[in-house]
């Protein structure tokens, strides 16, 4: 049978609203869908001779192509991860604007693919996006990567993961500030929220535990895909004399080829890139999605839900987690730097290491965590941080 393709949007558009689907987990045996570049479908039927086991149908939304080096293709890979699952059953679409666009797409998964779990990965989806469609649409539970979930005025079909990858930013600033010759390290950042400052910070406090004198210098390009100005992010702080680059963008790709033209080093994020910078390449901070996605499909086949409480409404985890991991070292790192950042890998992993213990101050002085007071990574205050620690220059407002 020939593959079927309804473009996601004009089936949304023209078809005639469907009754709503009942149980969580569905049986959806429809033809695969070949969209261009942005859809793809994929599953692993139940083991041959055994009898037939309803699928689950699983919905993953990305901001990015899925072969973007970053953010994108991070959580492409956990899909392709638990695709391969017995009884389960993917569907995907890349390059979808954190616009009304995704309400279209998330809905087109419900009605068209009938999956019954979403996972809709950019920050932007969150609000008012899947609020408003997990509003309508209470028998599907959706995930969203980074949001913070509110019992008080949030659907109770919604639930919120993320990974504390600001441990694996804090190992890649010890290896920049015991490499960099210039004690200038360059981040290159998207949009100024809390995950994207907690990544500087974690860094800068990463590179400053080592190196008390580095400095990080932020430039923030104002989305999260803006090739041509992380490419003049980049170049601009090099002709400054930042000798180790890093980022918080969807897709590292132009940083780091940046970096390795520019004979630079760089730190990786997302996914690992050091193909992309083979002479320059020191270490990364990786996501590591396939773990996490494993597990949240064992709670779905265990009958557990965000809504009855079987699935936390926020879910985190860090190096100990296994939620994110650290690139390997490049060649250009040195064996004394090796042991003082696995040392402090050591400690995050035996949950006695403390990034965010005080005093410690912003960059403009005033103290922000107090002597003696310590805020540890599941302290919901330090996702809502708002403020640029010392030894980072540059200003979110």
């Amino acid at each position: 049978m020939s593959p079927i393709y309804i473009p996601r949007r004009k089936f949304l558009r023209g078809a005639i609203a469907t009754a709503a689907f009942g149980a969580t987990s569905q049986l959806w045996v429809g033809c695969s869908e070949q969209a261009p570049q942005a859809t793809s479908t994929s599953g692993s039927p139940a083991a041959s001779g055994s009898p037939a086991a309803a699928l689950l149908s699983i919905g993953f939304i990305y901001v990015g192509p899925k072969d973007d080096f970053g953010y994108s293709q991070s959580h492409f890979e956990g899909e392709t991860t638990i695709s391969k699952l017995p009884n389960i059953k993917t569907v995907s679409e890349a390059s979808v604007a954190e616009t009304a666009t995704v309400q279209e797409t998330m809905l087109s998964m419900i009605n068209q693919n009938g999956v019954s779990v979403l996972f809709p990965t950019s920050f932007g989806y969150f609000d008012p996006h899947i609020l408003k469609v997990a509003a309508d649409n209470p028998k599907v539970q959706f995930f969203h990567c980074g949001g913070l979930y509110d019992e008080k005025k949030h659907p109770k079909n919604v639930g919120s993961y993320y990974g504390y990858i600001d441990e694996a930013q804090y190992i890649a600033g010890i290896v920049a500030g015991l490499t960099t010759k210039s004690g200038k390290l360059g981040f290159v950042a998207a949009k100024p929220i809390p995950q994207v400052i907690r990544n500087i910070n974690s860094y800068t406090l990463g590179a400053r535990s080592v190196n008390p004198k580095a400095t990080v210098q932020v430039i923030f390009t104002g989305d999260w895909s803006i090739p041509v100005k992380e490419a003049e992010a980049s170049n601009s702080m090099i002709d400054q004399g930042v000798d180790v680059l890093t980022c918080h963008v969807d897709s590292p790709k132009v940083v780091m080829e940046t970096a390795e033209k520019r004979k630079v080093f760089c730190t990786g994020y997302h996914t690992n890139q050091s193909k992309l910078a083979p002479n320059g390449y020191l270490t990364g901070a990786e996501w590591n999605w396939s773990n996490v996605y494993t597990k949240y499909v064992e709670n779905f086949k265990a009958g557990k839900s965000v809504v009855d409480g079987g699935i936390p409404h926020l879910l985190r985890g860090g190096l100990k987690e296994g939620f994110c991991k650290i690139s390997d070292y490049g060649s250009a790192v040195s064996a004394a730097t090796k042991k003082e950042a696995d040392k402090i890998v050591a400690k995050f992993m035996d949950g006695s290491m403390v990034i965010y213990a005080g005093e410690i101050k912003d960059n403009t002085g005033k103290v922000v965590i107090a002597k003696e007071k310590q805020l540890k990574q599941q302290d919901i205050e330090l996702e809502k941080m708002d403020w640029l620690v010392e030894g980072v220059i540059g200003s979110i407002k």
